[in-house]
């Protein structure tokens, strides 16, 4: 069999069609009709007045946070678990993270943890910070009915952060549709792509506004060019939004895929002593980004990164939950409140094979692979 990727693209006839419409009319062009009804649809998918095509999940964060008035020298709340492009748009900002542990029930943001940072911060006089960046983490909502209220009491904005998690949803709302502004990640691993983009959604119409003018290298209205301050080259481009609209118009099926997928894991893998799946938390809807699973039992000399060495070397890509950011680096010395719980994920998990184009035989050839590497290690199922 091909390689195995862990979320390759899929690609089906639609995106083709949008594509070939958008050539033949000749909108090649940075903007265009597809990119104005791509906007307007990932807005009604997430409940949203506006929305704004960018370049990348990350570009949206960027603008986000300068439009909520991050400064040099401010701090930005901001998830722990999760990609380093959750934080990078913070530093572009000449900002300092403040990076907050996760809870075990979805591995999201910890509203006990964030609420005790910003408690502490008040008795103690110390500055609250500018905005916090809240992740929905493979494919799965915070628990925004906790977090939204804490934020609120301290008049700090909420960027959320829901580059993984387009079609999920909490309580019924959709995500995207918490906070001052939400961003996705149209990016070629995600569920919906644009082979690179992502974009910005707000209910603000002059938040949105402000992101498209910053967005075109913040180019004032005049016949010749005229520039008051400094802009991005962040807008995606209508070609590209044209895939996009191909790609949304199988959302639900490539959901319903995703999770037949985690069902087929679950049903070969249950009887895996000490193996379990990441957590659905109470009142969600989510899109299955990735399955992931832990290990409360490995014998010792095998770990994570051992494993998903051997899963490569059969020919499929598997790869170790994310990093806690607080581990990372280029953030030592960043303030941190944590318990742990991020840590102990990142070296008990990994993230399997996931894309809504895999095959049931591919799947199963997956799992029949980690089960071998399992049992060679000395884990019995």
């Amino acid at each position: 069999m091909s390689r195995i990727y862990l979320s390759g693209p899929d690609v089906r006839g639609p995106e083709r069609e949008f594509v070939n419409a958008a050539i033949d009319s000749n909108w090649i062009a940075p903007v265009g009709p597809d990119l104005d009804a791509f906007e307007a649809e990932v807005a009604t998918i997430a409940d949203r007045q506006y929305a704004v095509g960018l370049s990348s999940g990350t570009a949206a964060l960027h603008l986000g946070l300068l439009e909520l008035g991050v400064k040099p020298g401010d701090e930005v709340i901001v998830s722990t678990f999760t990609f380093v492009a959750s934080a990078n748009p913070i530093l572009y900002c000449g900002a300092i993270p403040v990076f907050i542990d996760s809870e075990p029930e979805t591995w999201n943001m910890s509203p006990v943890l964030l609420a005790e940072e910003l408690a502490e911060r008040r008795r103690t006089n110390t500055r609250m910070p500018a905005a916090a960046i809240v992740v929905d983490l493979y494919g799965q909502c915070a628990d925004y009915d906790r977090i939204c209220p804490i934020l609120a009491e301290y008049e700090i904005p909420l960027l959320e952060d829901s580059a993984e998690a387009i079609g999920a949803s909490l309580n019924g709302r959709p995500a995207g549709s918490f906070g001052e502004a939400a961003v996705f990640s149209f990016n070629g691993n995600k569920l919906i792509t644009t082979s690179g983009g992502g974009m910005l959604v707000t209910d603000d119409e002059a938040f949105a506004n402000r992101v498209r003018h910053l967005a075109t290298q913040a180019r004032e209205p005049a016949l010749h060019y005229e520039h008051t301050e400094v802009g991005y080259n962040y807008r995606l481009s209508n070609l590209l939004a044209a895939f996009g609209r191909g790609q949304l118009a199988g959302l639900r099926d490539r959901i319903a895929r995703r999770a037949e997928i985690r069902e087929i894991y679950a049903e070969m893998l249950a009887e895996v002593p000490g193996l379990d799946f990441n957590p659905i938390g109470v009142g969600r809807s989510v899109n299955n980004w990735l399955t992931c699973v832990t290990f409360s039992e490995l014998p010792d000399g095998i770990a994570i990164g051992s494993i998903c060495e051997r899963l490569d070397a059969l020919g499929i890509e598997a790869r170790p939950l994310w990093k806690p950011l607080h581990l990372q680096p280029m953030f030592a010395g960043a303030p941190a409140r944590v318990d742990g719980t991020s840590e102990s994920l990142f070296g008990s998990g990994l993230c399997l094979p996931s894309g809504s184009g895999l095959s049931d035989l591919e799947v199963q050839q997956v799992a029949r692979s980690l089960l071998d590497v399992l049992d060679q290690a000395g884990v019995e199922a």
